[in-house]
């Protein structure tokens, strides 16, 4: 192969390669050679048949794979023989009227990594903001938690049955006299003005006592899911077994026994956890945005253009995206449109510090595992069909590029993590008011402050992460397949606040909507 460089300037390289006939022909021989023993034609035994019908045979598709591959290890031999360190997949082309027999000449033209001195990591100071929970964010956790564990008792005998209220019911259903499939229930829960049954079965309901039985006429939605019920009268004969009350819920030993825990003081724990959880989260986000701020103020060195532009085109497509969404699209793309030279620069700056952070990880030994990295390549092969899912796994593992891609926000984490071990960090308890305020107070760099102004609609919040990450971590759904980009990077998103664990909902009747 023979390589002639044939431009550089800044951060661009290009090539011309030249690859024999002869090279590409030896790999076709080569190619023929193994699969000789599985061809199989008439009049031959098999692994018998010669390798000039083998090739007339398979001849197109084994040169294809042949070029293919001389192609791809070309360029591999290209950056590696130039100790080029490429910023993305480079660009290739073959010359026009390449034909078969001739040798193949590509262009390649590839943008390179800079060169970056690794920062000295000593003497980094940061401030962590945390917050702790008082006992009276404590007890209002406890007394959520408790009112969504609804409990019931049972009413006096001569009570009616109001909205709210919950009834055990037996019940037949009848469609022109006949029973149906599923009408039919009993000691069923039902919480009047809930909607869990067609609309009229619950207010029919209202005013009943315990022991009563009723006979009620509904009639099924037009789209109702069972197409034998649709748009159909029913006739359901009820007999309340029970009228129940909604009962307080105390907050002491009983109410933890009956959630399965030892005692009172094990669920407080387990509150106190998931409360300190809700907030640690914006205080990495706070720590984060303090340290990359840091690590941006003091360096400034070229990128590569082509890494900008494809990390601009991702924060534009998802401020985009947040457009559409708003009462007013239009003012919303106004606005983002007037401020697009600032997420260019954006842009620039996640660029900058997403190669910043892997030089310091290479400088200090930060690595990523063979075990996690096998984690990631399984977690990206389960967005894709079971069938698919090997294929995918076999390309990752042929792609150096693709494999950074999927390794980048990981490593951006460790390499975030090794920072925070090696900075002295002072502690400061705030409100978890004052610890959203600081980090809406980060999330601007000073260099690009500027006047605050009402916004015409709801602002996107792509800008908001730019302080807290090189890159904004796209939903699952819309990895459909591997960019070619050397140095992508995840959001250190806070972690969402779970709701409270919900009930399992009662056994409905085929009469529910």
């Amino acid at each position: 192969m023979q390589i002639v460089e044939t431009s550089n300037e800044g951060l661009k390289r290009a090539y011309t390669l030249t690859i024999p006939a002869k090279d590409i022909e030896a790999r076709i021989d080569s190619e023929v050679k193994k699969i000789a023993p599985q061809v199989r034609m008439p009049g031959f035994r098999p692994g018998k048949v010669p390798a000039n019908l083998i090739r007339k045979m398979h001849g197109d598709a084994l040169h294809s794979d042949a070029l293919n591959t001389a192609l791809r290890e070309s360029v591999n031999g290209l950056i590696a023989e130039k100790a080029l360190r490429p910023a993305l997949q480079p660009r290739v082309d073959m010359a026009e009227g390449y034909e078969r027999g001739k040798d193949a000449l590509l262009t390649v033209e590839v943008e390179v990594l800079p060169e970056i001195e690794a920062p000295s990591v000593d003497g980094l100071k940061l401030e962590k903001l945390v917050v702790p929970v008082t006992d009276k964010e404590l007890d209002e956790a406890l007394a959520r938690f408790a009112a969504n564990q609804k409990s019931w008792k049972d009413a006096p005998k001569t009570k009616k049955a109001a909205n709210g209220d919950q009834l055990i019911i037996d019940f037949v259903g009848r469609v022109d006299g006949v029973e149906f499939e599923g009408g039919k229930a009993e000691n069923t829960p039902l919480v009047l003005g809930s909607g869990q049954f067609i609309p009229g079965f619950e207010d029919q309901l209202v005013g009943v006592k315990a022991g009563d039985t009723k006979t009620i006429t509904v009639t099924f939605p037009a789209d109702y899911p069972a197409a034998n019920l649709k748009g159909k009268d029913a006739e359901f004969d009820v007999t309340v077994q029970a009228v129940k009350v909604e009962d307080e819920t105390k907050v002491d030993e009983d109410f933890a026994k009956s959630l399965g825990l030892e005692s009172l003081d094990k669920l407080k724990d387990l509150v106190r956890i998931q409360l300190e959880q809700e907030t640690a989260g914006l205080t990495r986000t706070q720590m984060k945005r303090q340290l990359l701020d840091k690590l941006a103020a003091d360096h400034d060195f070229p990128v590569p253009p082509t890494m900008v532009e494809a990390e601009f085109e991702q924060i534009w497509q998802q401020l985009q995206a947040e457009a559409a969404r708003e009462a007013d699209p239009e003012a919303a793309r106004a606005e983002i449109e007037a401020e697009k030279d600032d997420y260019k620069r954006i842009a620039e700056r996640r660029v900058r510090l997403g190669l910043l952070l892997s030089e310091i990880g290479q400088a200090n030994g930060v690595e990523i595992t063979q075990q996690e990295m096998s984690m990631l390549i399984q977690q990206a092969a389960a967005q894709y069909r079971a069938e698919d899912r090997q294929r995918f796994i076999e390309y990752v593992r042929s792609e150096p590029m693709v494999q950074a891609q999927l390794r980048a926000p990981l490593y951006e984490d460790k390499v975030v993590d090794f920072l925070f071990d090696k900075a002295e960090v002072t502690t400061r308890e705030v409100t978890r008011e004052e610890l959203e305020a600081a980090i809406e107070a980060e999330e601007t760099p000073a260099a690009d402050a500027k006047p605050a102004k009402k916004a015409a609609a709801k602002k996107p919040t792509a800008k908001k992460a730019e302080a807290t990450s090189v890159d904004a971590e796209k939903p699952a759904a819309e990895k459909k397949a591997p960019a070619k980009k050397a140095a992508a990077k995840k959001a250190d998103a806070p972690a969402e606040e779970k709701p409270a664990a919900k009930k399992p909902a009662a056994k409905k009747p085929a009469a529910k909507k």
